[in-house]
């Protein structure tokens, strides 16, 4: 089951958590997106709800 979210509005306190070798998912991130300088970043951004309510959240990304 995927859930529909939306960020709403900027994503704050961004901050590197992993970088290169340090990614779990890095062979996979290789092999469908290709060669790059990887990192998992996270940061607080407001969210909103398949319901419509929005809440601020903590978000991870590549």
């Amino acid at each position: 089951m995927e859930t529909e979210l939306e960020i709403v509005g900027n994503i704050d306190q961004v901050e590197r958590i992993a970088a290169g070798s340090g990614i779990r998912e890095l062979e996979n991130l290789r092999k469908l997106f290709g060669e790059g300088r990887w990192r998992k970043l996270k940061g607080v951004a407001n969210v909103r709800l398949p319901s419509g309510n929005i809440r601020s959240c903590e978000v991870h990304w590549y």
